[in-house]
């Protein structure tokens, strides 16, 4: 079994997946246009370039996402509650570099920093308004610095 997240945006899939493309080093395999559908599919001529489907393929791992025009989805332009996308290394340094990465042009929720069960945490919304979590697996014996 494959649990995958799937990612909602309002015209900026394509922008948002080519960017998480390149700070995770992963490849987009799939970008199907809405413009791309059968003629009889109920979708209006404006959202034509939106993507109906993209996949990231990054190592055994993926993201999907898609453009949902309003009046198919809720609304996107609240802050997307409930969940985050998370990313797990055993290297701070790379963790490091994600959470910079990510953050850029978004807002921190959580600055990376080491915590009391992880040596590198940190939270944050990016510039398109997805929240994620990048965090630091301890290694075998790793004990939290005294404060």
């Amino acid at each position: 079994m494959k649990i995958v997240t799937s990612l909602s945006f309002r015209g900026e899939c394509r922008q948002a997946f080519e960017f998480y493309a390149k700070v995770l080093g992963g490849e987009i395999t799939a970008a199907m246009r809405y413009g791309d559908a059968p003629p009889e599919m109920p979708i209006g001529p404006e959202y034509k370039d939106w993507l109906m489907h993209c996949w990231l393929q990054v190592g055994d791992q993926a993201i999907m996402g898609s453009d949902s025009p309003p009046e198919f989805a809720p609304p996107l332009d609240q802050l997307k509650n409930g969940f985050d996308v998370t990313l797990h290394t055993e290297d701070p340094a790379q963790a490091r570099r994600w959470y910079d990465a990510l953050v850029e042009g978004g807002q921190p929720t959580m600055p990376f920093s080491a915590t009391f069960w992880s040596p590198g945490f940190g939270g944050l919304i990016d510039k398109f308004g997805v929240p994620w979590m990048v965090n630091t697996s301890p290694s075998e014996g790793w004990t939290p610095a005294a404060s």
